[in-house]
């Protein structure tokens, strides 16, 4: 291919804050996850007490591989927890923990913006993988319906960094008040545990602002904004 200065300087500042946001959940999970909560419960007892409060008995909680690997699955209705979360006393693991709850309540009470990131998955999965091909057949061959081929595929990708945004805060919205709703955390362990919280919410903001910013550089490749197309 070729080298592009327009990528460079739509994309880079997208990485940079996308690096920056995980520096910032990574270290913020460490710091608190170095106070103990003071009722002595894990992340996977703090996240059955939360369903259970809620009504909710039909979801299996999971311990899984890796670090901030913590998910919940709502097409097997599985809550997995990272080892750290999932055995983890500290604050971080009880509010991380308590979040992905919060993602169980969401499908138990069919909270929309859930079911609609759920249908999106397979168009950004596609559209993430294949829209840079499609954008440089595109721009090698001189075909402009690739290129807006190229901006739908990729648009699809930005869309679901959009939906994501509600459906995280809301996650997170629960997780805060099941933690005293349901006793699992003084109010002042509540604050720690929701600067995780936090923290990990504004990975999604940057995922979306980079996805944003390489969005505007299809547009412009494809000459929908800025004017005529450069090849």
């Amino acid at each position: 291919m070729y080298f592009d200065p327009l990528y460079l300087l739509l994309t880079v500042p997208g990485l940079v804050i996308s690096l920056l946001a995980s520096w910032y959940v990574k270290s913020t999970f460490s710091r608190y996850d170095k106070v103990l909560g003071a009722r002595g419960m894990t992340g996977a007892q703090a996240a059955d007490a939360m369903l259970h409060a809620n009504g909710v008995y039909n979801v299996r909680i999971n311990c899984i591989d890796g670090f901030l690997s913590d998910h919940f699955n709502p097409a097997d209705n599985t809550l997995n927890l990272s080892s750290a979360v999932y055995n983890g006393k500290s604050l971080s693991a009880v509010g991380v923990a308590c979040h992905e709850a919060g993602h169980a309540l969401q499908k138990a009470t069919e909270y929309p913006w859930l079911g609609m990131r759920s249908s999106l998955v397979p168009l950004a999965n596609i559209g993430s993988q294949f829209s840079y091909l499609v954008l440089m057949a595109g721009l090698l061959f001189q075909m402009t319906p690739l290129l807006y081929g190229a901006c739908i595929l990729f648009g699809c990708a930005f869309l679901f960094t959009i939906v994501t945004l509600p459906v995280e805060w809301d996650a997170s919205a629960r997780a805060k008040t099941a933690l005293i709703q349901c006793g699992l955390l003084s109010p002042q362990e509540e604050k720690h545990a929701a600067a995780v919280l936090n923290a990990a919410f504004m990975t999604y903001v940057a995922s979306a602002i980079s996805a944003l910013l390489t969005l505007l550089y299809y547009l412009f490749r494809a000459g929908i904004l800025g004017g005529r197309r450069r090849d």
